[in-house]
């Protein structure tokens, strides 16, 4: 990228910043989801693992509860990497 390009890339990013810093800001994040419904969909999959290992015990379907297990080590990584990144 040449040293012109630079510069228009700069001032296309400030300009962004200045109009509208909240998508400035998500856009830096590098996510396109809002960290409120990313912890809504990690609330949501948490209880969804828990209802399929809890039924897949009570049932006695082992493979519903071993899909659950599973989800819920997802969902736990899932959580874990979503509280690393939250600013502080």
């Amino acid at each position: 990228m040449s040293d012109e390009e630079r510069k228009q890339l700069r001032e296309l990013e400030q300009a962004l910043a200045a109009e509208d810093p909240r998508l400035a800001e998500e856009l830096e994040s590098g996510s396109l989801w809002p960290r409120q419904s990313r912890a809504l969909l990690d609330a949501l999959v948490w209880l969804a693992a828990l209802v399929l290992l809890i039924g897949g015990i009570a049932a006695q379907l082992a493979a519903v509860a071993i899909v659950g297990f599973l989800l819920l080590c997802a969902a736990g990584y899932w959580s874990l990497r979503l509280a690393r990144h939250r600013p502080r």
